[in-house]
C-alpha cells in the first residue's frame, strides 16, 4: 500500500509555532522522520492558508525537499498556493484535492494538466458529503468525466470517499467500504486513496490507533491502494506492509459475519474485534467500546 505521511500538518501542536514562525529546523526534523518511518510521500497541509499562502507554500516545499527525496502532496484550499507548490516542486507532485464542486474543478483541474499532476478527487459535491457508497459513485464520475474534458488520464485520478468520525457518523463508515470496493468498476485505472485518521477524529487519543488500524484492514480488503496516515504507528505501517496476516484474517472473519468467540482470544485480538464490530455497525459507537 502507498503511504502518505499526515504529520507535516498547520494543526500539529508539535509544529503549529514552526509553521506559524517559519522556523525549518523542526519541520526538517519531521520530513526526515517521515522519510525513515518508510513513508512513500508527505502531505504538506497547510489549511487554508488565506494570508500568504502561495509564498508560504513555496517556501515549504524547498525546506522539505532539501532533506528528502520523497514526492509532496499539496494540501491546501488556496488554489494560489497549489499552484506556487506545483512550480516549486522538484519532482511530480500529487495536488490534495479537488472536490466535484464546479468551482474547485474550474480552478485546479487546468493546473493538473498544465504541469501534469495527478491530484486527489474528493467526492464532494454542491450538494456536500454523499451520504452513501452510491453517491459517493456519483461524485466520482463528474470527477473523473471532468478530468477527461481536460485530457487528463485516468491514472492520475486518486478518488477519496472522505472517511468520516466513527463517533459521529457511524452510518457512514460502510458507505467508504463499499466505495472502495466498487471504485475499480467504476473507473479501473483510478486509484482510491483515504485520510484514515479521519475515522478516529474526536475519540480519546489511546483508542485512536486501534481505530485507525482496523479501519485500514477493512479498506486493505477491499482494495485501497493508498492512504494518508500517522507515519509513526509502527503497528499500522506493518498492516499497510503485509507483515500482519493473522490480524488481517481475524477482521476478515467479523467481516464474514463469523460470530467469534472473544473469551478465547487474547486481549488485543479482543480488543480489535470489538472495534471491527463498532466499524461494521454491529456494536453502537460509544467511547467505552473496549469495556464493553
Amino acid at each position: 500500500m502507498f503511504l502518505i505521511g499526515e504529520n507535516l500538518n498547520v494543526m500539529s501542536k508539535k509544529l503549529g509555532q514552526a509553521f506559524l514562525e517559519r522556523d525549518a529546523g523542526p519541520i526538517e526534523d519531521m520530513a526526515r522522520a517521515e522519510t525513515e518511518a518508510g513513508m512513500d510521500m508527505i502531505d504538506l497541509n497547510i489549511g487554508p492558508a488565506r494570508k500568504a499562502g502561495p509564498d508560504f507554500m513555496e517556501w515549504l516545499v524547498n525546506v522539505v525537499q532539501d532533506v528528502t527525496r520523497l514526492p509532496l502532496s499539496l494540501d491546501t484550499s488556496n488554489a494560489e498556493a497549489i499552484e506556487a507548490g506545483l512550480k516549486a516542486a522538484r519532482q511530480r507532485p500529487l495536488i490534495n484535492s479537488i472536490s466535484a464542486r464546479p468551482e474547485r474543478i474550474e480552478a485546479l483541474m487546468p493546473m493538473a494538466k498544465k504541469y501534469n499532476a495527478p491530484f486527489i478527487g474528493l467526492t464532494l459535491s454542491a450538494e456536500g458529503i454523499p451520504r452513501d457508497a452510491n453517491e459517493r459513485g456519483l461524485c466520482a464520475a463528474e470527477i473523473l468525466a471532468a478530468a477527461e474534458g481536460y485530457g487528463i488520464p485516468e491514472e492520475d485520478i486518486w478518488i477519496d470517499p472522505i472517511i468520516l468520525p466513527a463517533n459521529t457518523q457511524q452510518l457512514q463508515i460502510q458507505g467508504c467500504t463499499e466505495f472502495v470496493m466498487m471504485l475499480p468498476d467504476l473507473a479501473p485505472a483510478a486509484r482510491s486513496t483515504c485520510g484514515l485518521s479521519n475515522v478516529s477524529n474526536g475519540i480519546p487519543s489511546h483508542l485512536r490507533g486501534i481505530m485507525n488500524r482496523t479501519y485500514l484492514i477493512m479498506l486493505k480488503r477491499y482494495g485501497i491502494y493508498s492512504a494518508i496516515v500517522d507515519a509513526f504507528d509502527e503497528k499500522l505501517i506493518a498492516i499497510a506492509r503485509d507483515r500482519e496476516p493473522e490480524l488481517e484474517a481475524l477482521i476478515h472473519r467479523v467481516m464474514d459475519g463469523e460470530d467469534i468467540d472473544i473469551s478465547k482470544l487474547s486481549r488485543e485480538n479482543t480488543d480489535y474485534v470489538k472495534t471491527a464490530r463498532v466499524l461494521m455497525g454491529q456494536t453502537l459507537y460509544s467511547d467505552s467500546w473496549l469495556e464493553v
